[in-house]
């Protein structure tokens, strides 16, 4: 499973880059999508950071999407959009979590936190601090009177399917 974004770009990079462009653009908002106990889907937005290399799916705690999370890791992310033409592009990566319990990078990442944004987790101890691994992405685009859909999986290159 890719755990690092670098690692993520190199094997998917057009993917990728419309994904950090489309979350950039919407203030980091995105819409993930967890298992709720029956086996219906659940869609909740959320802000997942990019530090150290690697995509965080992080959030306020003991909150319904990261009980489905502790119960199934599986998820998918979606980068939010109000253009129905998608003139910019969206993208999604879907994998698992793993919970990385390791005081060390909670503080570094509480620091950046805060200089980012200014939101204050200092000195706080992570229950859960979850670490992307994915396992599949896709992405669109439209233009030239085509739409372009990118996708990949593990193991595999990007690959482009071009529809008139």
């Amino acid at each position: 499973m890719t755990t690092s974004w670098q690692e993520f770009e190199k094997v998917a990079p057009r993917i990728a880059e419309i994904f950090r462009r489309r979350h950039a653009a919407t203030g980091n908002l995105c819409f993930l999508g967890t298992l709720r106990p029956d086996g219906y889907p659940r869609i909740c937005p959320m802000e997942p950071r990019f530090f150290e290399d690697r995509l965080w799916i992080s959030g306020m705690p003991d909150t319904a999407k990261f009980r489905d999370l502790d119960r199934d890791p599986r998820f998918t992310l979606h980068t939010a959009t109000v253009d129905t033409h998608v003139s910019d592009g969206d993208a999604k990566v879907w994998g698992t979590v793993e919970n990385v319990q390791d005081p060390e990078l909670h503080a570094r990442f509480a620091d950046d936190l805060y200089a980012q944004t200014g939101f204050d987790l200092r000195g706080r101890t992570f229950d859960r601090f979850l670490g992307a691994r994915l396992v599949g992405a896709s992405a669109v685009e439209v233009g030239g009177g085509h739409l372009d859909i990118t996708m990949w999986r593990e193991g595999g290159v990007e690959t482009v399917v071009r529809k008139h």
